[in-house]
């Protein structure tokens, strides 16, 4: 039977809906592959939830979802009465929703009450107190929630859609958990993990097609990191091309936009060397490729639009580890007169959309491999940003690096191991990277 992605996101879709609007049960679980339409889903959601005459309570992970949602509301449904709730601080939400007639915004709940969707961060919905409850929520990037920021707020509202996705880095916390480590509560885990701890009787459901990753990357980001819950690029191979006006010069930072180009995927390889974090070559090295990227006059055809769009700085990112990294190849590409391209940590770059990005792996140059490194969101994360083609900067000897440090993170009992582990997610993207490997000796 021939897979008909639209079809099958439909239907997914809608049976996600049926069961927020009908089911008795409290929560709703909603699995989501990269680029798989979670803020389109939320956004429909809300609109059927308040078309349905149940006010809603919607909670966001950082200000620029939550402002995200809200002007996504207002292009959907212009006439939609939308509450923004902020904190007090100094430019608190996007000056955009100001042009917004249907937008309320304020500090205090109290102000909103009555519209049919209230919008804001799980930690402002924390202080929120003497409300009455509302009938439903919606928890966006339910994944990067802390079990903790959860138990904040649940008693502000009866039931809830949470929709996220598990591939991604997990909740960040400024202090070690180890203490909580194994027990169901647990306030370092993920709002969905423990909430599923607890409800295991939940609806669950999963968004099968990946709208954003081409159909060259959507196999291996789907088998090495969502072996559970596979998904299906919403495109087939040749509806998306990357040309170039310029040809190749034959350096190897060239060969490797070529080879990217072609087959979505290149592999620009150092010599193995332990060095810095902030590897000179490797910066270097990434910063030429995107360079080139831009002096090449990139083109990109996809089933958007049907002329080639020109490859521009804003649709290039450069994605790294750590925040050091970042500051040295933004003073590398400076150097080289480029500006506009996004370059920063896996961190900051989840959930955001490239049509090229080009980055550093995480265990390059490194002598050995920390739990940090090795962590399966990060690598998953910074290979799952873009629509055309993923270029991976690495010097040699990572695989070799990876055989020879075994975990040595304590165990602890109750804490279900998480799959697949850093191990076998790096190799198997390592495996597929190898097959457009473009050696570099700078």
């Amino acid at each position: 039977m021939t897979f008909d992605p639209g079809a099958e996101a439909a239907r997914a879709t809608k049976a996600i809906l049926e069961s927020t609007l009908h089911a008795t049960a409290r929560g709703v679980v909603v699995d989501s592959p990269p680029g798989a339409g979670k803020s389109t889903l939320v956004v429909r959601a809300a609109r059927e939830l308040a078309a349905a005459g149940r006010p809603l309570m919607v909670i966001a992970q950082t200000n620029a979802q939550v402002d995200d949602l809200v002007l996504r509301l207002a292009d959907k449904d212009p006439d939609l009465p939308v509450g923004r709730l902020h904190s007090s601080d100094p430019d608190p939400y996007d000056k955009a929703l100001d042009d917004l007639p249907s937008v309320r915004k304020s500090s205090k709940a109290g102000d909103l009450t009555g519209l049919d969707v209230v919008i804001s961060t799980a930690a402002k919905w924390a202080h929120v107190k003497n409300v009455d409850p509302w009938q439903h929520a919606i928890v966006d990037e339910a994944y990067q929630m802390r079990s903790d920021a959860l138990l904040a707020v649940a008693g502000l509202f009866e039931r809830a859609l949470f929709v996220g996705d598990p591939g991604q880095l997990d909740p960040f916390s400024v202090v070690g958990a180890d203490q909580w480590a194994g027990l169901s509560y647990d306030p370092s885990a993920s709002a969905v993990s423990t909430l599923l701890a607890h409800n295991p009787d939940l609806p669950q459901h999963r968004l099968p097609v990946s709208w954003r990753l081409p159909a060259s990357a959507a196999p291996l980001v789907s088998s090495a990191f969502y072996p559970y819950t596979p998904f299906r690029s919403g495109t087939d191979h040749g509806d998306r091309r990357l040309t170039f006006g310029v040809p190749s010069d034959g350096t190897a930072p060239d060969r490797a936009l070529d080879e990217a180009a072609e087959s979505g995927w290149a592999l620009l390889e150092l010599p193995a060397r332990h060095t810095p974090r902030t590897d000179p070559e490797a910066v270097r090295a990434l910063a030429h490729t995107v360079r080139r990227l831009l002096d090449r006059g990139g083109a990109a055809l996809s089933e958007q639009s049907p002329d080639p769009v020109p490859l521009t700085a804003d649709r290039i990112a450069v994605g790294t580890a750590h925040r050091d990294q970042a500051a040295a190849v933004r003073a590398a590409l400076a150097e080289l007169g480029v500006t506009g391209v996004a370059v920063d940590t896996a961190n900051r770059l989840q959930g955001r959309e490239f049509d090229v990005t080009v980055i550093l792996h995480p265990l390059s140059g490194r002598p050995d491999a920390t739990a940090f490194h090795l962590e399966t969101g990060r690598l998953c994360v910074l290979a799952s940003r873009h629509r055309h083609a993923c270029i991976v900067v690495c010097r040699e000897g990572v695989a070799e690096l990876l055989d020879e440090h075994p975990s040595t993170e304590p165990v602890h009992l109750g804490v279900t191991l998480k799959f697949p582990d850093g191990w076998e997610a790096n190799h198997a993207v390592l495996a597929h990277l190898a097959e457009h490997r473009i050696p570099y000796r700078p």
